[in-house]
């Protein structure tokens, strides 16, 4: 199936594919597969800009301090950090050297394995998520969860764990 090259502009300045489908795709397979893209896309970037601009804490790092505040000890290993933030462990890595120079998280060497490491989360660490954390969950309300009702929402929630079995629950600390 080929792609017509129609394209309306959207109100929002992004091009709209009109009534076409995407090479392979069928039009309700375009919308769906790059509207999660997109919208996925738009949503980070507008996060990230809203905590970086008030409270100077990039979005991927708000998302490691939540991870390791929910752990029952406040600390991941950092293969299982990386996983669950989707980034690569070295990205992880400059991201926690990043955050302990702060002296929002330390790391910790793992007792089990000499190789191994844990982030952990600081005193600094909680307090700073604390004072992010209202204005988060506003813009995420704001932008994402008031534009669909309770029973979307769980439809939602019931289609992210069928692609990602586990994506929200919290890291395990070993």
């Amino acid at each position: 199936m080929q792609a017509s090259s129609t394209v309306t502009p959207s109100t929002d300045g992004i091009s709209a594919v009109a009534s076409t489908c995407a090479p392979g795709f069928t039009s309700t397979e375009t919308r769906a597969w790059f509207g999660l893209l997109h919208s996925s896309a738009q949503l980070t970037r507008e996060l990230d800009g809203d905590l970086v601009a008030t409270h100077g804490l990039p979005l991927n790092a708000f998302e490691v301090l939540m991870r390791l505040s929910l752990a029952d000890s406040g600390q991941v290993r950092m293969s299982e950090l990386a996983r669950q933030v989707v980034l690569s462990l070295s990205g992880l890595s400059r991201l926690v050297d990043r955050l302990e120079r702060d002296g929002l998280l330390e790391r910790r060497t793992c007792p089990s394995d000499a190789r191994g490491f844990f982030a952990t989360i600081t005193p600094a660490g909680r307090e700073r998520l604390a004072e992010a954390q209202s204005d988060y969950l506003a813009n995420v309300r704001a932008r994402f969860l008031e534009r669909f009702s309770p029973e979307e929402l769980e439809l939602l929630a019931g289609f992210w764990d069928r692609v990602a079995p586990g994506g929200c629950r919290p890291a395990p600390t070993t």
